[in-house]
């Protein structure tokens, strides 16, 4: 039996007849949480804005069926006041766990302070908070997006040290105020900062996605016709950057090197082909250890405040070998 609560706050329990249930609630077989021996997860997505979050999403969706797992699933649609509400949602179904992805950094210390006054877990994924109060929150699993940034700048500092310089890069950036979009940018320029020739002339944000990507990047190219360099901070803009390169009668990979973070089928298929010439793996399969923290922490046990992901980095040629064995 799930660790019982001591009763839902009446204010949370008020918020039925106000909210209801959040419009892109997604439940799985069984009844509401709280009750019986089937656990339940109310979990929050960002949205659907790459395809490295379709995949993990596909990742804790089967993974939730596979452990047997009720899984109430809502997208927020890039909206922070979305998850808000999802949350307070799970909250008055008395979900046994709360996991969400956080769209921003900022702003959830209300909430989550509900979700604590009602005894019911936290779980970040993916992406961190900014709060000081870890009470919150039961654990945080998901990528060092830091070294993530750091990585794609040793490697361009290791494969430009013989070049005199200056090295001038464009940065398209993720969502503003996302950890990652904030984490990725500082590990890149720490990395860099020890040499004067690398130079980031724009950076700009293309959302996470692809279309905002070509977007901004052909707006770089009108604006700065000596790019050596791009620096996106997942495979979906970059891949819409080649495409803006590409229109622009330039060769990606060639007359702009170009790395990116994510490494999802699509990019590695982009970086076999030369198109890209590094990228740094931030993988979106959480499924798994997602409900196996749940599961402890809703039985009362201690798991860890940081859980690190695995993940490595990928050159044209490490591409073209595991390609054909890629999962997402």
């Amino acid at each position: 039996m799930f660790r019982k609560r001591a009763g839902v706050l009446l204010t949370a329990a008020l918020l039925v007849s106000v909210l209801g249930a959040c419009g892109d609630d997604e439940s799985g077989d069984g009844g509401g949480g709280g009750g019986g021996d089937k656990l339940t997860i109310g979990f929050s997505q960002v949205g659907a804005e790459s395809g490295w979050r379709t995949a993990n999403t596909k990742s804790i969706k089967d993974s939730a069926k596979e452990a047997g797992v009720e899984l109430k699933f809502s997208d927020a649609q890039g909206k922070q006041e979305n998850q808000i509400k999802a949350i307070r949602s799970f909250i008055t179904q008395r979900v046994d766990v709360i996991a969400f992805s956080p769209v921003v950094e900022s702003g959830w210390d209300t909430v989550l302070k509900e979700a604590k006054d009602a005894e019911i877990p936290v779980i970040l994924t993916d992406r961190a908070i900014d709060s000081t109060d870890e009470t919150l929150y039961e654990s945080f699993i998901g990528s060092d997006f830091v070294l993530e940034g750091k990585k794609a700048g040793e490697w361009l500092v290791e494969d430009e040290k013989d070049e005199s310089g200056p090295v001038n890069i464009v940065e398209l950036q993720g969502t503003p105020g996302a950890a990652p979009a904030n984490d990725r940018k500082a590990g890149f320029a720490d990395a860099i900062k020890a040499d004067p020739k690398f130079k980031i002339i724009a950076s700009q944000t293309g959302q996470f996605t692809r279309t905002d990507g070509k977007q901004v990047m052909e707006t770089f190219l009108k604006s700065h016709p000596d790019i050596d360099v791009l620096y996106a901070h997942n495979d979906d803009m970059g891949l819409g950057a080649i495409e803006a390169i590409e229109a622009a009668g330039k060769t990606p990979g060639k007359d702009i090197k170009i790395i990116t973070v994510d490494a999802v089928k699509d990019g590695m298929t982009a970086l076999s082909e030369g198109k890209i010439n590094f990228i740094v793996e931030c993988s979106p399969l959480l499924g798994p250890q997602l409900m196996d923290l749940a599961k402890t922490v809703a039985d009362g046990g201690t798991v860890d405040k940081r859980v690190l992901t695995e993940e490595t980095t990928f050159t044209p040629e490490q591409a073209k070998e595991v390609l054909p064995e890629r999962k997402y």
